[in-house]
């Protein structure tokens, strides 16, 4: 079953969550996701980084389509990233279209072929391999639209006023 939103939830929790993931992404992977919310933006999709699931998973990059889809992408920056953290299945039920974002010079053929391929650096993305489709359930689409669309007003009210 779903988390339901918690909208009591202080917006200071929130920013000490967002500090603490800069914290942890090095530069290489701050630039590869860059290049894959400008990919996103031109193929028409709302891009968010650093988005929490309903499953408490936190994904890399969500975008959101414009007509509801979703699609998820894992960074992986290097062969020690990629083979150290396998939660990534744990995110296929949370998108139309599931992706591997990586350098140019990142060894694709030791990727899992079974999902999509975007190569980014940053100044952006393009798609290697196309994702296959993977319909969510009705029920689970719209909780993640309402909790998307929350997360990135609340993300851009701390950009107009860092004080809250």
């Amino acid at each position: 079953m779903a988390e339901m939103l918690n909208l009591e939830q202080p917006l200071s929790k929130l920013i000490r969550e967002d500090k603490k993931q800069n914290l942890l992404r090095t530069p290489k992977t701050i630039e590869v996701t860059r290049g894959i919310c400008r990919c996103f933006e031109n193929m028409g999709y709302a891009p968010l980084v650093e988005f929490r699931l309903p499953n408490k998973r936190r994904v890399d990059v969500i975008g959101l389509g414009p007509s509801g889809d979703f699609i998820i992408v894992e960074v992986k920056v290097s062969v020690a990233d990629y083979k150290g953290d396998q939660k990534w299945p744990d995110y296929l039920a949370y998108c139309d279209q599931f992706y591997f974002g990586v350098p140019p010079d990142f060894p694709n053929e030791i990727l899992t072929p079974n999902f999509g391929l975007i190569t980014a650096d940053k100044f952006g993305g393009v798609i290697c391999r196309e994702a296959p489709t993977n319909q969510m359930t009705t029920k689970r689409r719209k909780y993640q639209q309402i909790k998307f669309a929350l997360t990135a007003a609340h993300r851009l009210q701390r950009l107009i006023d860092p004080k809250i």
